[in-house]
């Protein structure tokens, strides 16, 4: 997980505070899924190289090409992130899961509407799974069933989420021990509703400002 730095801990409040507006929200959340994109990122597949600086040689590490990797997003909320990690790696190739979570039940059961994903897809060296939010872990378990259900192996994975809870980190470690988890922070816990606390409401409402007047 990310370390809390003080920008990263103010930009966690900014972000989370019910007094933000939209583009307050906007500009902070991006900040802190910029650093989250850079340090999962940090976790996939790479090559040693030697490099030669103005004072001599230097062993280092480089990505491998963002064409043997993959960014997918659990639409919508996770196209945001997926755009950050986008920004690091502009040639990555995309793909697309909607899950929307059954607000009619008390268990808030995912539900599986649509899936695009790249032809060879089952061939990449790693799959950044772009969702900011990890709350019951049903969605991502479900977006990570997809993946592996067309041949990408689990330990290929990388789930990048903004804010998680316990129980959605139990929940996924349960059914996928071999996906890596890169969290920028671990709230308390879940309400009643499902929702995380003290976490931020829902995350793709206040991102892309469709949250209804009152």
């Amino acid at each position: 997980s990310l370390s809390h730095t003080h920008s990263h801990t103010r930009t966690n409040l900014y972000k989370t505070d019910v007094n933000s507006d939209s583009a307050q929200f906007v500009f902070y959340a991006r900040r802190a899924m910029r650093l989250l994109a850079e340090d999962a990122i940090a976790e996939l597949p790479h090559e040693k190289i030697s490099i030669t600086t103005p004072c001599g040689l230097c062993e280092g590490i480089k990505p491998i090409p963002a064409e043997r990797l993959c960014a997918v997003s659990i639409i919508r909320a996770g196209d945001a992130l997926l755009e950050c990690v986008r920004e690091c790696l502009p040639n990555v190739p995309v793909g697309k899961i909607l899950i929307q979570r059954d607000e009619s039940t008390k268990e808030k059961k995912p539900k599986l509407y649509y899936g695009k994903l790249p032809p060879d897809i089952a061939d990449k060296d790693g799959v950044i799974l772009c969702d900011p939010m990890l709350a019951t872990g049903g969605s991502a378990k479900m977006a990570i069933n997809t993946l592996v259900q067309v041949g990408v192996h689990p330990e290929k994975i990388i789930f990048a989420n903004v804010i998680c809870c316990p129980e959605g980190l139990h929940a996924l470690a349960l059914t996928w021990p071999q996906v890596k988890i890169v969290t920028a922070q671990v709230d308390q816990s879940l309400n009643d509703e499902k929702f995380i606390v003290p976490g931020l409401g829902d995350y793709g409402d206040r991102f892309f400002n469709t949250i209804a007047e009152t």
